[in-house]
């Protein structure tokens, strides 16, 4: 007779992100710094089991060791009416990323990859309503994207034109909980591999030139 293995009862910390330890990046600065250079992030929920997702611009606010996200989303999409005030989100901030030929390793028993760079930042929503936390949110955008439009937001708009748009939004404030940063940038390669992968992505175009920029950062070639 068989016998039925016997499962493990070690508790195990959920994860949300598939970490290794080549690819994990965690110091604050780094992943900060992904974070600014690309802000168009996706915004990650759920409402009684169903994942909501909403692809939105965020702004970072640090305050001693507090990180603070700041966006909005329109009042039409349904994301919005299924957050609540302490939700658990994740906000993804997507970085550069590209393919990786394995034609570019020193052996012929290879295969091609992604190389990517992305941060999670886990934490709790509050839904902003009132005038004045949207006006703060919007004014964060506009100095952060777009500082020449400040001037004609806060003079040359209506203030009922400036009311009737920000009713049609919901603004959000996330207090960040956890950072998680996966910089998959060919770590886990000989030194030969790394060095002709660098070149490759060098050679490349915007997005390849950014990972090659984060490979010498990170001293990986």
């Amino acid at each position: 007779m068989i016998e039925a293995p016997v499962r493990s009862t070690r508790t195990r910390e959920p994860k949300v992100i598939y970490l290794t330890s080549h690819f994990t990046v965690t110091e604050r600065a780094q992943l900060r710094a992904v974070m600014a250079q690309h802000p168009f992030a996706t915004l990650v929920s759920a409402d009684a089991g169903e994942p909501c997702f909403t692809h939105l611009p965020l702004v970072v606010r640090e305050s001693g060791d507090a990180l603070t996200l700041l966006g909005h989303i329109a009042r039409a999409n349904p994301h919005g009416d299924r957050l609540r005030d302490g939700d658990p989100v994740v906000a993804i901030f997507h970085g550069p990323n590209g393919y990786v030929s394995p034609r570019w390793y020193t052996t012929r028993e290879a295969v091609p990859t992604w190389n990517y760079i992305v941060v999670h930042a886990h934490g709790r929503v509050t839904r902003v309503e009132d005038s004045a936390g949207k006006e703060r949110i919007l004014k964060a955008l506009i100095d952060a994207h777009d500082p020449a439009y400040r001037a004609q937001w806060d003079v040359e708009l209506s203030e009922d034109f400036r009311e009737r748009m920000k009713g049609a939004i919901v603004g959000l404030q996330i207090a960040v909980e956890r950072l998680e940063g996966k910089f998959k940038l060919s770590q886990n390669r000989p030194t030969p591999d790394r060095a002709n992968v660098l070149a490759a992505m060098d050679a490349g175009g915007e997005g390849e030139r950014a990972m090659a920029a984060w490979m010498r950062r990170l001293g990986i070639a």
